[in-house]
This record gives C-alpha cells, structure tokens and sequence, in this order.
C-alpha cells in the first residue's frame, strides 16, 4: 500500500468517524472467509459497516474526532463495527460474537462516551431505532382507536335495543 493509498484510507476512516453514532472495536482470532463474509452482510442488512484497517492508520483517523479516546483498544488483530444508528452494530457484534469464540468484542464508544464489553452488550439489548419508532406510531395510534371504538359503541347499544324490542 503506497503513500496515497494509506492517505486515501485514513480520510475515509475519518468521514466514517465523523458520520457514525457508534464504534465497536472487535478482534478476530482467524475467522474463515465464509465467517467473515456472514459477518459483513449481517452487518449491511443492519445498516452497519465492519472494516479491517491497520491500527496505526485508524489511529491516525480517530485524531481530532470524538472517539479518539477509543485508540488505546487498537493494538493486534482489530476490526471496527460502526453505524449510525447506535444500536445496530453492537446487535449484529454481540449476536456473532455468541456464535462463534473466534470473534471477541474488545470495547467501543458511542459519541463522547467510552463503552466497556458490558457497555457494548447493555447497548446490544435496546430496541433499535425502527422498533423504538414502531412503538411510537402504535402509541400514537391507540388512543384514536380506542375514541373510535367508544363513538360508535352506543349506536352499537341502541342497535342491540330495537334488535331486542322487534324480536319480542
């Protein structure tokens, strides 16, 4: 890799940490093509992206950004989850990381804020952002069902009444 291949990484690296709602630092200890290749897309129906880059590198990048705090994990064989949305690549990290003892889950950050293993698996336990906003509209939605229900509930009631009175 030449000079401006490496320059070319490293502002890459740099937009992603600038886009990103969080980074989850893992290693891998000789995942299989196949292995890796799973964990990639399981990343991207996610929405998260799972890079390998040389440490000294995303050092390089995480200079300047939020999560330089993060740098102290990069050291040996590391790769970084990342996405926007917070929860999703720390889901797909934990979940792949229970499946296989090849992949170990070292730390990460979320914003300013620097996430232990527990952090990264209190974090894989939320709902994700399309859950959370499923809950809203459900929520939203209930109150106008149930006025519906109760406005049409005493024609309901006269209907049954006139029912009863023509029948006897």
């Amino acid at each position: 890799m030449d000079r401006s291949q490496k320059a070319d990484l490293v502002a890459e690296l740099k937009s992603v940490f600038a886009e990103t709602g969080v980074v989850v630092v893992t290693r891998n200890h000789g995942l299989s093509v196949d292995q890796s290749s799973e964990l990639r897309n399981k990343m991207r129906d996610a929405g998260a992206q799972f890079k390998v880059a040389k440490n000294r590198l995303a050092k390089l990048a995480l200079d300047g950004s939020q999560y330089q705090p993060i740098g102290d994990l990069l050291s040996g064989p590391t790769a970084l989850a990342t996405s926007s949305d917070p929860v999703a690549a720390a889901k797909v990290a934990v979940e792949f990381a229970k499946a296989t003892d090849k992949f170990e889950i070292l730390g990460g950050a979320m914003g300013e804020t620097v996430l232990d293993v527990n952090g990264i698996k209190a974090l894989a336990e939320l709902p994700s952002l399309d859950e959370l906003r499923g809950k809203i509209v459900g929520l939203i939605n209930a109150p106008a069902t149930k006025i519906a229900q109760i406005s049409k509930e005493p024609a309901g009631l006269l209907a049954r009444v006139l029912s009863a009175k023509a029948a006897a």
